[in-house]
């Protein structure tokens, strides 16, 4: 299995995660010898390319978040064993997505916001509220994630969203593999 993701600017892959992106570093490069090297395990034909969509992370466990999926991104989805999917534009869900949801048994949960705003990063950031994060760390990871389309207007959002509005009994919130 080989998974690959986004890359650095100097086309290096990157691993990004809930903490930040590690920088990876290449494989050494074969000597000009001609002698017998050991094959890596991802150079076998027929094993595919995993490749996770652009801004993915796990947000919590088996939780995850994402840009829009592709076509080339539905093997890695596969080996994640999703139950469903929340969707967050107001467009309808294309065909070959919806296609890849009903034979993976994956449903569909559109709620359908508006472009102007920060989609999942409003939405993580209420839930690391729920998970009481400290606000400093809520905006990093925020920041992190949105780059270039952060806005003073969502962090606004997340800092006045009110966790004591919403009813104990609406959704367990987990912060550890155990619950």
């Amino acid at each position: 299995m080989r998974i690959e993701g986004p890359y650095d600017y100097d086309n290096t892959p990157m691993c990004q995660n809930a903490i930040g992106a590690t920088k990876l570093q290449p494989f050494p490069a074969a000597e000009a010898d001609n002698s017998p090297q050991e094959k890596n395990s991802f150079d076998s034909p027929g094993e595919e390319l995993l490749a996770p969509p652009l801004n993915f992370s796990m947000v919590d466990y088996g939780v995850f978040r994402s840009g829009f999926p592709e076509p080339a991104n539905f093997s890695f989805l596969r080996t994640l064993g999703l139950r469903s999917i929340i969707y967050l534009c107001p467009e309808p869900y294309p065909v070959a997505n919806a296609e890849f949801l009903k034979a993976n048994g994956i449903r569909l949960f559109q709620f359908g916001i508006e472009g102007s705003k920060h989609r999942t990063g409003c939405l993580v950031g209420c839930l690391r509220k729920l998970q009481r994060w400290c606000l400093t760390s809520i905006f990093d990871e925020y920041q992190r994630f949105a780059a270039d389309k952060a806005r003073v207007s969502d962090q606004r959002f997340i800092e006045l969203f009110e966790i004591s509005s919403l009813k104990e009994s609406c959704v367990p919130v987990s912060s550890s593999k155990g619950q």
